[in-house]
């Protein structure tokens, strides 16, 4: 069984050997009021409110941890999948055929068969919200792991995880641009006990600040060990590393391009009529 300072030390190896450029973040997903911790912040507290998205980016690039409620969350959609308050099925397709993201209701309908298939093995109201908080200074032992990335360290955690290969552990992700981070980031890696690949969505961008270049993965959170453990073990001595090694050719000469072909040869021109 690990605890908090495993998860901490796992934190800031993970940081360190990818060199991430924001803290990793730990998410706990709470039953009851009485579990927000006295030290952090929570929106409702300030007089306003958050998205979960906007919460996730003060946790990873400031290190604030930071709990986030139904009445803390302006994301009412977010909320909805979350299951923080019992909102039905047909109004939470009506809402979103309302911000007009797909074609109609028929495209609606189908994206919440394809895609929300887990929130059955959610009980409305079984939680209230979540807590976030910088891994290597986590103040909770997580349900789910986010780390934002860029496509090299992610190929890297991926690399980890498909190491042994197996399925279980082994990314299989689908993707529609939208609930990506709080949906894929935390929830449904903690739902279903699998990793997810995040590419980040509308709201992530429109509210988050998440730089065009970051990608990410949400894992549970036993997982960050696992990674840790296997991480640069893929092709022993050619692994690619990080800062990734690319290979560099040894045996080029001026030849390559007409360009340099024409200035050594000017060179050497007037070199041997000296």
């Amino acid at each position: 069984m690990k605890d908090l300072n495993d998860f901490k030390k796992a934190g800031q190896k993970i940081y360190d050997k990818l060199h991430l450029s924001t803290y990793p973040i730990a998410i706990k997903y709470i039953k009851s009021l009485d579990k927000i911790p006295k030290s952090g912040m929570r929106p409702k507290s300030q007089g306003i409110k958050l998205s979960i998205c906007q919460a996730f980016t003060l946790a990873r690039r400031i290190g604030l941890n930071v709990t986030i409620t139904s009445e803390d969350n302006f994301c009412v959609p977010s909320t909805a999948m979350h299951k923080w308050e019992d909102i039905s099925r047909e109004d939470f397709i009506e809402s979103q055929v309302q911000q007009g993201w797909h074609k109609n209701v028929e495209a609606e309908i189908r994206r919440a068969e394809t895609h929300y298939k887990f929130m059955e093995k959610i009980k409305p109201v079984e939680y209230c919200g979540l807590i976030c908080s910088p891994l290597p200074k986590t103040i909770i032992i997580p349900d789910s792991i986010l780390i934002y990335c860029d496509g090299a360290q992610l190929t890297h955690i991926i690399h980890a995880l498909s190491y042994e290969y197996n399925e279980d552990y082994v990314p299989n992700s689908s993707f529609e641009g939208f609930g990506e981070s709080c949906a894929k980031g935390g929830l449904i890696p903690f739902v279903t006990q699998k990793p997810q690949i995040v590419i980040p969505g509308a709201g992530d961008r429109a509210f988050a600040g998440i730089s065009e270049h970051e990608l990410a993965i949400g894992i549970p959170a036993d997982l960050i060990f696992y990674v840790i453990k296997n991480l640069f073990k893929t092709g022993h001595f050619m692994n690619l590393n990080y800062p990734i090694r690319t290979l560099i050719p040894m045996h080029l000469n001026e030849d390559i391009t007409p360009g340099f072909k024409f200035l050594r040869d000017k060179i050497n021109e007037k070199k041997n009529n000296k």
